[in-house]
């Protein structure tokens, strides 16, 4: 992961990071609001020899009391200094307390020590400081003073007298805010880092194309936005020929045209590695953007366990796929018309779906519709659950693989197509589907819309007027089916099942 991948998920995840920072920002404010207020007051010294009115012993006493000033900082929180400061000023607290409250400092080359207080209360901060100076001083001279002499050579006197602060030393409200906005941030960031390293969502069309490299297999055929009408309009050009969705399907289909010039997929199996990744709504709308090309395109439901495709397009579902491969009717009986595609749907569900979908009998219902369609696009089961899709490879040219946005892990994606690749399948590609519209924009550098001025209305008309037409098949409309009472096992397909229909049926052929 380079700097452009990080900056790119700190932009995505640029609210938790603000917020975060707010958050910081509040508790440094709530902190400043809460602490007790601390008042320092400062006293100064100024340290000297006596009686040396040599010059140049002057200038060596001066030497000497740099030395010794390091010194004398210690002892100001000694027990000589702090005990006697109690008791004149008859504070309630112990020597070690006060010893606490009291820091020295001396100034670099310099023979000035400054004594500083820190209490609560401002004016006894300042008379603290002030007594502390005037005790500290005497018993520097004190222990400065040779046995038998009755002065001391050395003397301290209070320069600065300590005054009564106006302003708190501590809390500072900007030092807090500021401290809190950067562990804020530096939090958000850090967790946002920590999310994007653990999440192994695919989130981008790279993360899928990485998927496959590591695996070896195809290149990724395109991505599909997000579109909150998906479910009232399963054919995106019902709803708006010209609109983002139907523009991704129109080249989902143009690059599976160029996956194999030679040998271009025919039948076409549209799977997921696991469930509610859309791959029935892709494989709808394969079917309808194939057909919106002028081919003849036959949309088969061969997910036997969960079957989606008649529901979304308002058609029966209980005669179909199965009902073709025990014999009891024949393609054209049980095909409905989607408008510009033909649809087989499941039929009634067997017991034992990945047997019926390995059998000889499936392989001769989909060899036979390919020989009438140009195109057959197959909706099937997602590949890791269940064995389904993986035992039908011998029917189909090819899968598409379809991952969904920020649901489908890059585990699970290696593990779908190995799955495909160890029983000889052919993976085509792979599609990112349910991308928001501005993750999509941001991959492509553009998010404009490019349409007609004309109405939708006129265009999906103008659209399904230059479809070919298709006579209508028996079961185009809503009906109820016979009831299958009986689930026998598969028969052999009769000459009349697998004999090639006429070849105006479906439209012109390519």
């Amino acid at each position: 992961m380079d700097l452009s991948d990080y900056l790119r998920f700190l932009v995505r995840r640029w609210r938790a990071i603000v917020a975060l920072g707010l958050l910081g920002t509040a508790v440094g404010a709530f902190v400043t609001h809460t602490i007790t207020p601390q008042y320092r007051a400062t006293s100064t010294l100024f340290v000297s020899l006596q009686d040396w009115d040599d010059t140049v012993k002057l200038n060596q006493g001066n030497t000497f009391a740099q030395a010794r000033v390091r010194s004398y900082a210690e002892v100001a929180t000694s027990p000589r200094v702090t005990e006697p400061v109690i008791e004149f000023l008859r504070l309630d607290m112990s020597p070690s307390q006060l010893a606490r409250k009291i820091t020295t400092e001396v100034p670099l080359e310099t023979v000035l020590l400054k004594i500083t207080v820190t209490d609560t209360q401002p004016s006894r901060a300042a008379r603290i400081s002030d007594a502390v100076a005037h005790r500290f001083a005497e018993v520097i001279a004190r222990i400065e003073q040779p046995e038998g002499a009755r002065h001391s050579p050395v003397r301290l006197s209070i320069t600065e007298h300590a005054s009564k602060p106006k302003k708190p030393a501590s809390p500072n409200l900007v030092i807090n805010l500021a401290l809190g906005l950067m562990a804020g941030l530096g939090l958000g960031t850090g967790l946002a880092v920590a999310r994007e390293s653990l999440d192994t969502s695919v989130r981008s069309r790279g993360d899928l194309a990485r998927c496959l490299a590591d695996t070896g297999g195809p290149a990724v055929l395109g991505s599909v936005v997000l579109d909150q009408s998906a479910s009232r309009h399963a054919v995106a050009t019902d709803d708006d020929a010209f609109s983002r969705r139907a523009e991704d399907f129109r080249r989902l289909r143009t690059n599976l045209r160029f996956v194999d010039i030679d040998a271009p997929p025919k039948v076409i199996a549209v799977t997921s590695a696991v469930p509610a990744e859309g791959k029935t709504s892709i494989s709808i709308n394969l079917a309808s953007s194939l057909a919106e090309f002028g081919s003849s395109v036959c949309l088969v439901d061969a997910d036997l366990r969960r079957p989606r495709v008649a529901g979304a397009l308002g058609l029966v579902q209980d005669a179909g796929l199965t009902t073709v491969m025990i014999g009891q009717a024949n393609a054209e009986d049980v095909m409905q018309s989607a408008g510009s595609f033909s649809v087989l749907a499941s039929g009634v569900l067997p017991p034992n779906p990945a047997e019926m979908l390995g059998s000889a009998q499936f392989r001769a219902v989909v060899r036979s519709l390919a020989d009438r369609f140009d195109h057959v696009v197959i909706d099937t089961a997602p590949v890791l659950p269940v064995a389904d899709t993986p035992a039908m490879s011998a029917a189909v040219d090819g899968y598409l693989l379809a991952a969904r946005y920020a649901k489908s892990s890059r585990g699970q994606v290696t593990d779908a197509v190995r799955a495909l690749q160890d029983v000889g399948a052919t993976v085509l590609g792979s599609v990112l589907n349910m991308v928001p519209a501005k993750r999509d924009s941001e991959q492509y550098g553009y998010g404009y819309d490019y349409r007609p001025k004309t109405s939708g209305r006129r265009n999906r008309l103008r659209l399904l007027a230059r479809l070919t037409p298709r006579p209508r098949l028996r079961l185009s409309r809503r009906g109820k089916p016979a009831t299958i009472d009986t689930f026998p096992a598969p028969a052999v397909p009769t000459a009349k099942d697998t004999t090639p229909a006429a070849a105006n049926e479906g439209g012109d052929h390519h």
